[in-house]
């Protein structure tokens, strides 16, 4: 029997978000799955999910800018034994105000959420994924990550420090056999989060003009199936009604 690789997803929420849709993707795919985020429930109920589609899966209640529970997420990981060949930053907020408007703590804890957690997390995954000098590590990025626009400003600084986060793990450990890849969702996800909490906008965008979450993880696969010769480091997605 050929052995189980293991997939890291952080930033699992709903059942109708792209977290839980990669997680879920990659568990079809043949990785055992560990899910993280930060309410145990809706973690459970993808680990559920997977299970039902005879796949395997593993929740971890993490908070991605606490460093201890990052740690704790990879040793659990390591544990397990399936060895890391595929880990994804997943995780991130965005509240619009304009630049006046935005106090301390809502730009340090988008920063937190959007870039800190970014550095805690592909420190620990490209940690593990050194001992067999292997592996993909992908972190999904925003419009916002190419450009500062308000009432996003905020939220850009910290999409953007992602950005060149990304860029120099790509740079410091491609040689050393980890793929690290940012891609931008350059347009709305049609997911539970969207359709809360802009339905009207939702609707006059129609279908065609949202990105599914089931085309998206279909590009993270290929990404992390790219012959070594010939490695993305970045890609935008929106859909071929929305304009750039």
């Amino acid at each position: 029997m050929s052995e189980k690789f293991a997939a890291v997803v952080i930033g699992v929420g709903s059942e109708a978000g792209l977290g839980a849709t990669l997680a879920k993707y990659f568990a079809q795919k043949g990785l055992h799955v560990f899910v993280a985020g930060r309410s145990g429930d809706k973690l459970q109920l993808i680990v559920e999910k997977i299970t039902q589609q005879g796949s395997t899966a593993t929740a971890v209640v993490t908070d991605a800018t606490v460093e201890q529970d990052v740690e704790q997420l990879f040793a659990v990981v390591e544990k397990a034994g399936y060895p890391l060949d595929l880990a994804v930053y997943n995780a991130g907020n965005n509240i619009p105000a304009p630049l006046l408007e935005t106090d301390s703590e809502t730009f340090i804890n988008l920063w937190q959420q959007n870039c800190f957690g970014g550095f805690l997390f592909g420190k620990q995954a490209i940690a593990t994924m050194k001992k067999r000098q292997q592996g993909t590590l992908i972190f999904t990025g925003a419009t916002a990550s190419l450009r500062g626009k308000p009432p996003f400003t905020a939220f850009g600084v910290a999409k953007a420090g992602l950005r060149t986060l990304a860029q120099g793990m790509a740079r410091e450990f491609g040689s050393q056999g980890i793929h690290v890849a940012h891609v931008i969702i350059d347009g709305v996800i049609d997911g539970e989060k969207s359709r809360t909490k802009f339905p009207n906008f939702v609707s006059q965008k129609g279908e065609e003009g949202l990105l599914q979450l089931e085309a998206i993880a279909e590009t993270y696969w290929a990404i992390h199936q790219q012959h070594s010769s010939a490695w993305t480091h970045e890609l935008d997605l929106r859909p071929f009604k929305e304009s750039f």
